[in-house]
């Protein structure tokens, strides 16, 4: 095999590399170096797909690594970030409620993989989407000291709950990488990315932390989606 048919794996590997040293800093206690791997493995995750369509190198192992590097990345990395924001005082059973994160991440990579029907976009949330958002939340918890006074753990662990659902939902959701055949810019999209470039310019004018310009893209993201699946699940019934 030629060796630019291996370039697309090996960018899947540096997802999983920076996933797997995510995780070690997570334990170690260092959230503000896990985010940007997380961020790193995205865009590695990102860039090996569209070098494979560009270079013609797909491969059967290509896909199947890719979604090992997302388990890691996108699945495990995040839930243990929320897993380490929680109080240690905290009952053990919510502490470890997070985790379902990383349950239903797996869950989802294998119906992904299983399914020809999203080829374009996507039936429920994609692994990255809801990583950022935990990721981004975990940071901004971590960096602020923790979970706020007044606020319960049962809030976070809840906002995992529904993450993972919609994970293994048959909600449709637009993809943003590019393919052939692939409308990028439509109304869904402009919308999103307005939205998206609405809420970073909030948080910096504001002088928050980047987390949560993270965070308020995704939840854009994730928010604009379920909105347009109920204006539409409306149409339908109409």
């Amino acid at each position: 095999m030629a060796l630019y048919k291996h370039i697309p794996n090996t960018i899947t590997s540096m997802n999983l590399l920076s996933g797997v040293m995510g995780v070690i800093f997570t334990l170690e206690g260092h959230l503000e170096w896990a985010l940007p791997l997380m961020v790193l493995a995205a865009v590695f995750d990102f860039c090996d797909g569209l070098a494979a369509r560009l270079l013609g190198a797909y491969s059967p192992i290509g896909g199947e690594l890719d979604s090992l590097a997302d388990l890691v990345s996108f699945g495990v990395l995040p839930s243990l970030m929320l897993y380490k924001v929680m109080p240690a005082d905290a009952p053990a059973i919510l502490r470890y409620i997070p985790l379902f994160i990383a349950v239903m991440s797996a869950v989802r990579l294998a119906k992904f993989n299983v399914n020809d029907r999203q080829t374009l976009d996507f039936l429920g949330l994609p692994t990255p989407s809801c990583a950022m958002v935990c990721g981004s939340l975990a940071t901004f918890l971590y960096v602020a000291g923790g979970i706020p006074a007044g606020v319960e753990v049962w809030i976070l662990d809840a906002i995992a709950v529904v993450l993972g659902l919609l994970l293994v939902s048959e909600i449709p959701m637009f993809g943003m990488k590019i393919k052939k055949g692939h409308k990028l810019l439509d109304t869904k999209r402009i919308a999103f990315l307005i939205l998206a470039v609405a809420g970073v310019l909030a948080v910096v004018l504001l002088k928050q932390p980047w987390s949560l310009a993270v965070l308020a893209v995704f939840s854009v993201y994730i928010i604009e989606n379920l909105f347009v699946a109920l204006i539409n699940s409306f149409r339908r019934g109409a």
